[in-house]
């Protein structure tokens, strides 16, 4: 990491990415994300255990392809939208430094439900966008299971199989903007 200093930045929204994959009659994949989403990463540069981030996900805005699939998520079965407008992350602390390489330990709050996750992450980088402004970026994911969050809806196949798997990946790529730097 290249400057000394604690910095502040806020997730470029049109840059970034907070998506999810799911299995769907336990052989296909299903594929979404969220349309809009707000989020803040503190960090001195010289130092990646320094990581911090919060981020709030607007449930309503899921968007997987397909506008049924979306109005049965937001429905009372999955993210109960109406009542829980809101899916929430705050980081906890960092682990297993390994280069650019480490574990982001956290709490997600989906449907008023608070659990612990680790998520797996690697910074990508840091540099100058055209308009002069730095800008970080990193990756991370991490697999949880639905059911613990209240999200308990489930098909039932002929075969006996789940229509729609309890293991939900999380797939993050965000870019962030340096709003400022210092204390």
């Amino acid at each position: 990491l290249k400057e000394n200093g604690f910095a502040t930045y806020t997730v470029d929204t049109t840059r970034s990415r907070v998506g999810f994959s799911v299995r769907h009659l336990g052989f296909s994949t299903v594929r979404g994300s969220f349309r809009e989403f707000a989020g803040t990463v503190g960090l001195d540069t010289t130092d990646l255990s320094s990581l911090s981030a919060s981020a709030t996900i607007q449930s309503a805005s899921v968007s997987t392809g397909d506008a049924s699939r979306d109005e049965h998520l937001v429905s009372d079965d999955f993210f109960s939208s109406a009542d829980y407008p809101r899916i929430s992350f705050q980081s906890r602390g960092i682990k297993d430094i390994k280069g650019k390489r480490f574990k982001l330990v956290g709490d997600i709050t989906i449907r008023d439900v608070t659990k612990q996750v680790v998520l797996v992450a690697k910074f990508r980088g840091e540099d100058s966008g055209a308009d002069g402004i730095k800008r970080i970026a990193f990756e991370a994911h991490q697999t949880i299971n639905r059911k613990e969050f209240g999200l308990i809806w489930s098909g039932v196949l002929k075969a006996g199989g789940l229509l729609v798997s309890e293991n939900v990946k999380i797939d993050l790529e965000i870019e962030a903007i340096l709003q400022s730097v210092g204390g």
